[in-house]
């Protein structure tokens, strides 16, 4: 009789321990965690096309004595530009950008008190540079600094007799900088200051080359809009991260 009662509370301890056993050997579900999703990366690499507009203002001095008769020394101008860029370190930009701009063809006539025969006619019909770029990214935006060649397209004339030749340049060097914004993955916005010197004009004879010479010289202001082709790995644009 007593081994019979032990034996049934042996049965009784084991049917309750099977199940707790039996739940402790069924597959466990886990919860995934939340796939890591990185932030984008902004990859200025690659050759860009665009256009610009903006104004175009005459500066230095001019002529000793002489006077300018120009009505307005501020010109409307618009023109295109392209380029390469080439980013590195990783927050740097290096690259070279060729930029033509017309503008609206207001010119200066300049007289001479003392020779009342003689008028110097001068027109600025277009600028262009060939620069070189080096800039600073955080995100979407860079700042940059740019500085190289630059040419103009410009007639200067005498009138009056004799006739009096004119020197001058027509090339000369340009520097400047502005912000650039990436807002998708092919286009950026960018506003730019460009500081133009063509050197010195002068006249080549008597009588005008006692009135000395004349700094040749544009300061522009101008709103540029790119477009960056996105050719794989020479592409440029905003670029998801893998992981």
């Amino acid at each position: 009789m007593k081994n019979f009662l032990l034996g049934t509370v042996a049965l009784i301890a084991l049917g309750a321990a099977v199940p707790a056993i039996a739940a402790d050997m069924a597959p466990r579900s886990y919860t995934k965690a939340p796939a890591y999703v990185a932030a984008p990366i902004y990859n200025w690499t690659g050759f860009y096309v665009g256009g610009n507009i903006g104004g175009a203002f005459g500066g230095g001095n001019g002529f000793t004595g002489a006077v300018n008769n120009s009505s307005s020394n501020g010109k409307f101008m618009g023109g295109v530009q392209g380029g390469y860029n080439y980013q590195f370190a990783p927050n740097w930009v290096i690259g070279v950008e060729a930029q033509y701009d017309w503008t609206s063809n207001s010119g200066a006539t300049v007289t001479f008190p003392l020779a009342p025969a003689y008028t110097y006619n001068t027109s600025l019909n277009g600028l262009g540079s060939v620069t070189g770029r080096l800039g600073y990214t955080w995100g979407p935006a860079m700042l940059y600094a740019k500085g190289g060649y630059a040419f103009t397209d410009r007639s200067r004339s005498v009138t009056g007799l004799p006739a009096v030749g004119v020197n001058g340049n027509t090339d000369g060097y340009t520097v400047g900088g502005g912000l650039e914004y990436m807002f998708t993955q092919n286009w950026s916005g960018n506003i730019e200051y460009q500081y133009y010197n063509f050197g010195k004009t002068t006249f080549a004879s008597a009588p005008l080359d006692a009135y000395g010479s004349a700094t040749s010289e544009q300061h522009t202001v101008k709103a540029g809009l790119n477009y960056h082709f996105n050719l794989g790995n020479f592409g440029s644009g905003m670029v998801p991260a893998k992981y």
